[in-house]
């Protein structure tokens, strides 16, 4: 089996506080996965890493079969990542920030990959306006285009649609959803809403205090732990 992230009794450490310690798993090279967490439970600190914009203090990680720290510019062509709590230059026009993005990437006729996505983000009447005059949930979908523009085989998300009104938390679910499944990579989200994870992941990770608490698919963890969704699962965390 190929394996999109491959991590390895991995530990970091910040002065005394141990974010993560000593933590294994690995992904699939495609599918929806799910990355949950308390506050300070070392989700960022994780997603950091993987990035390849912190060093572990321990372990390995692999992302697409190549080992980040002897590989990463190579890898990076194939990764992304998208979080509406990273603005992208606010002076700038939609169109600028990701005809910029793109040739970061390398993209080829980046026009073109940017005006389709626009399109199917319903978002290509905004190519022109500057993205800081933008709604939260406009810059989401600006967000998400930027991520998609090198079409990566892995897509980091960190709660994509945080502060988005239902509809269109449930339009941005509905597209990842729909371009996962066609261009057949992995996408793992990063997520405090319940009721999203369960019904677009068929795996997830918890972490508890740098460690991982459990992992399973969201179904098996609920009914192993004799709860009723997921979010009294992940409730009676720490308790």
């Amino acid at each position: 089996m190929q394996y999109s992230i491959q991590v390895k009794s991995l530990s970091k450490s910040f002065g005394k506080f141990k974010a993560l310690n000593n933590i294994s798993f690995e992904l699939p090279y495609k599918g929806f996965f799910g990355l949950l967490g308390t506050n300070g439970a070392g989700k960022t600190t994780l997603i950091g890493i993987l990035l390849g914009l912190i060093k572990p203090t321990s372990g390995s990680v692999k992302i697409l079969e190549h080992n980040i720290d002897n590989d990463k510019q190579k890898i990076l062509k194939y990764v992304n990542f998208e979080s509406p709590y990273v603005d992208l230059p606010r002076k700038l026009t939609v169109r600028q920030n990701l005809i910029f993005y793109s040739k970061l990437y390398g993209v080829k006729n980046p026009k073109s990959k940017i005006y389709f996505l626009c399109k199917s983000l319903k978002i290509e009447d905004l190519l022109d306006k500057n993205f800081g005059s933008l709604s939260s949930g406009q810059k989401t979908k600006v967000g998400i285009c930027k991520a998609l523009v090198n079409k990566p085989k892995l897509l980091l998300l960190d709660e994509p649609t945080a502060s988005l009104d239902p509809d269109t938390s449930l339009f941005v679910r509905n597209f990842l959803m729909n371009y996962q499944k066609i261009n057949k990579m992995c996408i793992l989200i990063a997520s405090h809403n319940m009721k999203e994870v369960e019904e677009v992941c068929q795996s997830i990770i918890i972490l508890n205090r740098g460690e991982i608490f459990m992992n399973g698919s969201p179904c098996e963890l609920v009914k192993n732990n004799n709860c009723e969704n997921l979010e009294e699962l992940f409730i009676g965390i720490g308790k």
